[in-house]
């Protein structure tokens, strides 16, 4: 298991463990209310479209210059580009199965150096997302509420999420 993956999945038991435990040790739900329903909260409460909006940007916002400063852009660009390369390639020998195989493994071989680029983030940025997620579901707990009028709150920020993430990674030419 190589660096990127040990961080990851230590990042990942620690967030599950306090998103198990965030009814049973009630300073921790406290804390993130504390925090959480003054700033967020009010602006979930004067719209919710609008305040979400505006909370999954804040947050994409973040995240990508946690990203874009905390990972080596330039050799994940040099990265992509190889990969881009090898699919083009790729392309050329969809009729040769030997040399498709071994341009396949070629292209494996990328995949630990780009965890281990993309993974360090993680580590700042999964434990705020965990308890953001909880809060958010205290908060429209038991509220059946559609979000421009079909999604749960849940889907409505998730795809705010992505859209601000592509937006954002644009806007700051992060890899």
């Amino acid at each position: 298991m190589n660096k990127g993956m040990r961080i990851m999945l230590i990042v990942m038991l620690i967030s599950i463990s306090v998103a198990l435990f965030w009814n049973t040790f009630p300073i921790i739900k406290e804390t993130v209310h504390l925090v959480l329903d003054p700033t967020a909260g009010k602006l979930l409460e004067y719209s919710i479209p609008i305040g979400l909006i505006l909370i999954a940007a804040i947050v994409m916002l973040v995240i990508t210059l946690i990203q874009k400063y905390t990972t080596d852009q330039s050799e994940l660009r040099r990265i992509k580009q190889e990969q881009k390369i090898l699919q083009e390639e790729m392309k050329k020998y969809r009729e040769h199965p030997e040399k498709l195989m071994e341009l396949q493994k070629k292209s494996l071989e990328f995949l630990p150096k780009t965890m281990d680029i993309t993974m360090k983030p993680s580590m700042y940025t999964a434990m705020p997302m965990i308890l953001l997620f909880r809060w958010f579901n205290d908060y429209f707990a038991g509220a059946s509420i559609k979000i421009f009028g079909f999604l749960s709150w849940f889907w409505a920020f998730f795809i705010l999420m992505i859209v601000m993430s592509i937006i954002f990674r644009k806007l700051l030419n992060a890899a």
